[in-house]
């Protein structure tokens, strides 16, 4: 199918909030998430190494480092999915560099496609690099539903193709190597999943402060529960029970590759706090929830901290669903 026309929002119109985000030495950070996911997780070592190329299998990101200039950007929210869609809350991935002070870099982590692109609702596991001459390295996927079967099928988007609807939570950066913190989990032991374990372990360890992270991890064993948007509801979606059953849940299997945001606290922008979308073999993508073989489930994952955090075309109106 055609792509259907439809123009993507003068990102230069669009309003721009900032915070600092809190910055303590890596090797800080990594003891202190050790000691979090041990809770957590019969084995587990975080370390700071330098960066691998994450061009690389299992990686695949559009850049090689996730050094340099680093950002969040928490950009449009669920209020304009629901209780009922904003169609024309669409950005251009493209700008977000530029719209957080880089001249050019590496865009990952989850948000919404551009609905356009296949004329319905569907995930995206924004993936680019985006060079200061304009060109772009693209290798964002997306993760679709199909109404005939209840199935669900994954793809990369053209190099082109550079829409972002709805929503975003994204980490940027200069794509340099550097020092970065290496996070390996065996065997879940308690409630959690990685990330909100990571989270929420951060924000009890600096209560005062908000530390935002944002990398790639693979789930190297194990199956683990993802949902997939189907297209978009023909009636308002008034509460969380509403959600869960518009969505479409699947169990998917390792090797999965998982672009994540995270944020330990919200420094007053009304921020999503977690936000982890991924894909693997055999049409596999969509939003991570949690593994579902914890005695299995293997972690294997790089982050880096953010300097600052941008908040862009904040809804004016929290609706708390979703």
């Amino acid at each position: 199918m055609a792509a259907v026309q439809f123009p993507a929002l003068d990102s230069a119109a669009l309003p721009v909030e900032h915070a600092p985000l809190s910055q303590p030495p890596l090797k800080y950070i990594a003891a202190v998430l050790e000691a979090g996911l041990k809770e957590n997780f019969a084995e587990a070592s975080v370390t700071v190494v330098e960066c691998p190329d994450l061009r690389e299998a299992p990686w695949g990101l559009a850049g090689s480092g996730l050094g340099g200039e680093t950002r969040v950007l928490d950009i449009g929210g669920v209020p304009y999915l629901m209780p009922s869609v904003t169609r024309d809350k669409l950005y251009d991935m493209k700008d977000y560099p530029k719209l957080t002070g880089l001249k050019e870099g590496l865009v990952i982590g989850a948000g919404a496609a551009p609905w356009p692109f296949l004329d319905r609702c569907a995930e995206m596991m924004p993936n680019l690099f985006v060079k200061e001459d304009g060109s772009i390295d693209q290798e964002t996927r997306i993760s679709r539903t199909h109404d005939e079967d209840g199935s669900f099928s994954t793809q990369k988007l053209p190099t082109e193709e550079t829409r972002n609807s709805l929503l975003g939570n994204l980490f940027l950066c200069s794509g340099s190597p550097g020092p970065v913190l290496r996070i390996h989990c065996k065997r879940r032991t308690g409630p959690k999943n990685l990330v909100t374990c990571m989270r929420e372990t951060l924000a009890e360890a600096w209560p005062a402060d908000s530390l935002g992270l944002g990398g790639v991890f693979n789930m190297v064993t194990g199956k683990a529960k993802f949902h997939v948007m189907p297209d978009f509801s023909p009636c308002p979606i008034k509460s969380d029970a509403e959600v869960n059953n518009w969505l479409k849940f699947y169990e998917m299997s390792a090797p999965l590759t998982v672009l994540s945001v995270l944020v330990s606290r919200d420094p007053g922008l009304d921020l999503r706090v977690e936000h982890s979308h991924g894909w693997g073999d055999n049409n596999q993508g969509g939003h991570y929830h949690y593994d579902t073989t914890p005695e299995e489930v293997e972690y294997l994952g790089y982050y880096n901290t953010a300097q600052v955090c941008y908040r862009v075309d904040r809804p004016p109106v929290h609706k708390g669903l979703g």
